[in-house]
């Protein structure tokens, strides 16, 4: 099993290079059009989503859950098209974002000559040049914000491919020929565990499409995610009415072993080489999670240097395996058996404890580094906090903490939200002993400070109008021989008090809000 994604900008030729590909490689074709037809039949208005990123002023509640139903059957659509066929070829847009979380996919972005495309849609549309130019440069703005609103990437990321390949120096059959040695290597060939993440992607969506369906659930907004048979399900306040009737909509699924429905208005993203569920890291989360009323994604991280030796760079995320020990990956080809999972693992304790608090917003496992784990995020995912918890233990303490904030750097320039370490997190959100010292300090200055003003407010209004004893004392020093000076000295004193007593004062607040739970 393998799957091609080719990228493409109108009449670059993209269409052509993947249908030669399909052929070389006997693999199945899919085209963005196929889909989009596919997505029709089911009723998804996918015009009108168009139309909507092109004025997002439009995007209305209600095509806010189209595009929910359309994401779903565009994962669960692929997916199914995938298990059923050796391989399967697809050009479109932003093909690969459909199936966030594997790994072993070929990425590739078609670039043609300018002049070329030009010619070609002059003829095919009987066009103008200028015209022509306007088609081009429209539509291909049209396809980057669509794949900007739907995945929140940009088309022309680099990072986003595995290789780009230039039709305006090579023809489509030497490109096709290329592609045929890349897609050969055991770099892209889909393992076991890239097969049960296929699995999790399309229990989740055919749940999600199932909740769109019906008449009960149809107006809710939530998000789905499944593994090994346990699907998630978090939902809003204002959905809570439609929250019973989840569990009896999803029964009978194919695949499907349990549900937990978790209510939310945000999501907090949990990374951690080992989870601990009677950790003080996780009481402070489910803390903060109340308080948030936010659902909790943990992601267990296994970095490639505890991979075996001789494993190749292409690393597996292994959503099926809640194993504490990842052992016999080869870099491409594995056995049937894949990874087992063990019921009283810590990932899944943590799950557990989550689910019993209502906080739970589902797991999974990375294998590899700062690339595998950023591709298994969902850009789509709303998070409000991203929490590094102990990581890379394996080296020592100085690399572990090197390592650690060039993880929260990086995943900071990519995530929009605050990301923040196991250390960082009681001191920024909860309130401990270190705030109750400050805010105690801050507290007696404050009234100090307020205290020695209001007792004295006679000295006080003498030295801000410059009068009384504050003229008297500087008559007849140097300072009286200018008229600037005594407003310089009264200035400077007021510039120098006021910022810190507004910050005793704002440290106070703050700490009080953070104690009764109120950000």
């Amino acid at each position: 099993m393998q799957l091609i994604c080719i990228s493409r900008g109108t009449f670059s030729g993209g269409k052509s290079l993947a249908q030669k590909l399909a052929r070389n490689l006997d693999y199945e074709c899919l085209s963005w059009e196929d889909l989009v037809d596919a997505a029709n039949r089911e009723g998804i208005q996918v015009g009108k989503l168009e139309m909507a990123t092109v004025n997002p002023a439009v995007f209305s509640g209600r095509l806010a859950l189209e595009k929910e139903q359309f994401l779903a059957f565009a994962t669960s659509y692929m997916c199914s098209r995938l298990m059923e066929s050796p391989g399967l070829v697809y050009h479109g847009r932003a093909g690969h974002h459909k199936l966030a979380g594997v790994s072993h996919i070929l990425r590739v972005r078609v670039l043609a000559d300018y002049e070329q495309r030009i010619n070609t849609i002059m003829q095919e549309r009987r066009l103008d040049r200028q015209k022509a130019a306007r088609y081009i440069r429209e539509v291909d703005e049209d396809r980057k914000r669509w794949a900007y609103s739907m995945y929140g990437v940009s088309l022309e990321d680099p990072a986003n491919y595995d290789m780009f390949v230039n039709l305006a120096g090579m023809s489509t059959d030497n490109a096709a020929a290329a592609l045929v040695s890349t897609a050969r290597l055991p770099d892209f060939q889909m393992t076991p565990a890239d097969v049960n993440t296929l699995k999790n992607l399309d229990l989740a969506a055919r749940t999600r499409l199932t909740l769109a369906k019906d008449e009960r659930t149809h107006g809710a907004s939530v998000k789905v995610r499944a593994d090994k048979g346990v699907v998630t399900v978090t939902y809003l306040p204002q959905d809570a009415a439609m929250a019973e009737f989840i569990p009896a909509v999803c029964a009978g699924l194919p695949g499907l072993k349990e549900v937990h429905a978790t209510m939310a208005m945000t999501n907090i993203l949990w990374i951690q080489e080992e989870f601990k569920p009677d950790s003080d890291l996780c009481d402070q989360l489910v803390e903060i999670a109340t308080k948030w009323n936010a659902a909790v994604e943990l992601i267990k991280v296994d970095p490639e240097n505890k991979a075996p030796v001789g494993a190749q760079q292409a690393v597996v995320e292994a959503a099926e395996s809640f194993d504490s020990e990842f052992q016999g990956y080869n870099g491409g080809i594995e056995n049937d058996s894949g990874h087992t999972a063990e019921d009283d693992s810590p990932l899944r304790k943590t799950l557990d404890k989550l689910a019993r608090e209502g906080r739970s917003g589902g797991g999974r496992v990375v294998y590899g580094g700062q690339r595998q784990l950023i591709n298994a995020i969902d850009p789509a995912t709303p998070y409000t906090l991203v929490v590094i918890g102990e990581i890379f233990s394996s080296s020592g303490h100085a690399a572990m903490l090197r390592a650690t904030r060039d993880l929260r750097n990086f995943l900071g320039e990519r995530i929009k939200a605050p990301v923040v370490t196991a250390d960082e997190l009681g001191s920024q959100y909860l309130f401990g002993k270190r705030d109750m010292i400050r805010a105690g300090t801050c507290l007696a200055a404050t009234v100090i400070l307020f205290f020695l003003v209001f007792s004295n407010q006679e000295f006080v209004l003498a030295f801000l109008s410059q009068s009384g004893w504050f003229a008297d004392a500087v008559g007849d020093s140097f300072l009286g021989a200018t008229d600037w000076a005594p407003g310089l000295v009264v200035a400077a004193a007021v510039f120098l008090l006021i910022p810190v007593v507004a910050f005793c004062y704002g440290t106070v607040a703050s700490s009080i809000l953070k104690l009764i739970k109120m950000e």
